[in-house]
């Protein structure tokens, strides 16, 4: 069979090979009756692009890199499905990586970079090592980085991130608002920003509450299920326990919950317990979650939609540097009143 070409395209399409060419490579410059006839006509024809021929024409790979702390945490999924929603809107494809991979050396990141395997980068970790943000700001691509929920202080990159204030003070409020004066605190990994943005947010509440806050009421945690299950076994421990217990990601809070379940300890009716992300498996959990809700696939779609424009118009002062989405207080049946 003969192979279709872009005059075939052009020809059953009614249009020109350079609208053609134009709509399959930067469709939103084109009206939706070209993009719908091109679309048609490469059904009809079964033209098929030759990516390597058009990455080599226009120096580009048509792919950006998104980098993981942890490729299992059920966290990320929806993420990368808002990346790769807007980038497969401009015909570009998503590579996944974790950083376990890379953390020995920002100069493996940059590769990617410099190599033409990807034309910009999203880090979706905030705890990479000093020498590797650094190898980053100092590469000639550093403006084709951008951070994802996690950022790194002081360093200049852009970055999308959520009101984790503001949702850590909401859920203190909520369980001070259902009667709780004795609220303790499961945190994520030591040295990551979201621990201490959070926990720094429920210090700074429960201190305008004039709610005490004792040293062990603040439980260590690192965001995963494992994680939630120690810090159950350490509130179990306390003479003094908090009635309530705020975990910092939704995972922590569902470790928290089984393990106090094997130990005949029921939620809420003898501990309330929340968390922060609304993962798709809070609202199914038993009892059903009571969370911050992070919009995780804007989150994704906000990201690719930055780091798209600087990419595709690189001669442009960027407008936005720090994109902060906001969050919600989502009640389900993991918190009541403090017990009598």
């Amino acid at each position: 069979m003969k192979t279709s070409t872009l005059q075939d395209v052009a020809r059953v399409a009614r249009v020109s090979t350079a609208t053609v060419s134009r709509t399959l490579s930067n469709p939103d410059v084109v009206s939706e009756s070209t993009r719908r006839r091109v679309s048609e006509a490469v059904k009809a024809t079964g033209y098929r692009i030759n990516r390597a021929a058009r990455n080599l024409r226009t120096q580009r790979a048509h792919s950006v890199l998104v980098l993981l702390p942890d490729l299992a945490n059920p966290f990320f999924s929806t993420i990368l499905e808002g990346i790769s929603r807007n980038l497969s809107r401009l015909g570009y494809s998503m590579l996944i990586a974790s950083t376990e991979q890379v953390h020995d050396s920002g100069e493996r990141l940059v590769d990617y970079l410099e190599d033409a395997r990807a034309d910009g980068m999203i880090i979706l970790d905030g705890g990479l090592d000093a020498e590797v943000v650094e190898k980053l700001e100092n590469a000639p691509q550093a403006k084709r980085i951008l951070f994802a929920c996690e950022w790194v202080e002081g360093a200049d990159f852009p970055s999308v991130r959520c009101e984790n204030r503001h949702g850590t003070r909401a859920a203190v409020n909520h369980l001070h608002d259902l009667g709780h004066s004795k609220i303790g605190h499961v945190t994520g990994p030591e040295g990551n920003v979201l621990m201490h943005t959070r926990k720094d947010a429920l210090v700074a509440e429960m201190a305008r509450l004039n709610l005490e806050l004792k040293p062990e009421w603040v439980i260590a945690g690192d965001f995963s299920l494992a994680a939630g299950c120690k810090a159950a076994q350490t509130w179990i421990a306390l003479e003094d326990r908090p009635t309530a217990v705020f975990c910092a990601s939704d995972q922590l809070a569902m470790g928290f919950i089984a393990e106090l379940s094997r130990h005949g300890i029921k939620v809420p009716q003898d501990v309330s317990v929340m968390g922060f992300d609304d993962i798709e498996l809070a609202e199914q959990f038993i009892p059903p979650l009571t969370t911050i809700r992070q919009d995780r696939l804007m989150i994704g779609q906000t990201a690719a939609e930055i780091l798209m424009t600087r990419i595709l118009t690189p001669n442009e002062e960027p407008a936005e540097h720090a994109a902060v989405l906001p969050v919600s207080l989502v009640v389900r049946e993991s918190t009541a009143p403090p017990p009598e």
